[in-house]
């Protein structure tokens, strides 16, 4: 049930209202963005709600249980602050929706309707939908650890307790000439061997993609050249002499974790746990 100021309720009941959409995205970044459906721009929470004429939802179904509900937003990349390039790069990647009923004559008066995050997002040309998906999904994510052969723990955090930024295990490269948004050749990386900073972690720190962290596929040199290539697309344009931060990677293998990190004490994983094979292999 949601609860109503005694003026919004009060205009509920009148019989002729002023009332739009107003949906405020806030991305993994921190950025905040503001779209509503009323012909003008509206300002409350600190948050400027750009119209968008176009910008339409499908219905919001509330349903009993742990189901989750969605619905579906679609538009056009009207706005400045709708970047083809930031959807490809995955800046909008399940950031945080919030959708208000508001009274657009008196934006005091509006209600918040639903909060979740985004989910699935379909582009063609300028048009794109985007699934909104409701709190309730978060519960069918495992949480807490896995008992697996390999180490969850992540590169350089507080259970890993490597040192992930001693110069051993992290390089400044600058890149040198750009195949594509994922592949690209580099420079500044040539005392490291070929496969160091596979399954690792490169961050842009100039150029268009400044501050996007993106895993490394595969990290090669071939005749003194390096070449990275990326799993997801870097953000536009990538060109030559952006530089960049790159971090060794690790396949959470325990004999990778002793011979290249010399750090099996802190290893989280359970290699030595019994299988298929140990479970078939009685009489």
């Amino acid at each position: 049930m949601k609860t109503l100021s005694p003026q919004f309720a009060a205009h509920l009941a009148s019989g002729a209202t002023t009332l739009c959409w107003c949906w405020r995205l806030t991305r993994r970044d921190g950025t905040h963005l503001g779209f509503t459906d009323h012909d003008r721009q509206l300002i409350f929470d600190g948050t400027t709600f750009e119209a968008a004429s176009g910008f339409t939802a499908s219905e919001i179904k509330d349903t009993v249980g742990l189901a989750v509900d969605n619905l579906e937003v679609t538009s056009a990349i009207t706005s400045d602050a709708l970047v083809e390039a930031d959807l490809a790069a995955g800046y909008y990647d399940d950031a945080a929706v919030e959708i208000f009923r508001v009274n657009w004559s008196d934006p005091a008066q509006r209600a918040l309707m639903r909060s979740g995050s985004l989910g699935e997002v379909r582009r063609s040309g300028i048009a794109f939908s985007a699934e909104v998906r409701g709190l309730a999904h978060y519960l069918q994510q495992p949480k807490g650890r896995l008992f697996q052969y390999t180490c969850d723990a992540s590169l350089g955090d507080a259970r890993c307790a490597v040192n992930a930024k001693a110069p051993t295990f992290q390089g400044l490269g600058t890149v040198l000439a750009v195949t594509s948004a994922r592949q690209f050749t580099a420079y500044g990386l040539s005392t490291y061997a070929t496969g160091w900073f596979t399954r690792g972690l490169l961050t842009f720190t100039s150029g268009a993609a400044v501050g996007q962290q993106i895993e490394v596929k595969s990290h090669t040199m071939t005749a003194g050249t390096v070449s990275i290539e990326l799993w997801s697309a870097a953000r536009l344009p990538l060109i030559a002499n952006q530089t960049f931060v790159i971090t060794a990677g690790c396949d959470k293998h325990l004999r990778t974790c002793a011979s290249k990190f010399a750090n099996a004490a802190n290893f989280r994983g359970f290699p030595h746990m019994p299988g298929n094979d140990f479970l078939v292999s009685g009489p």
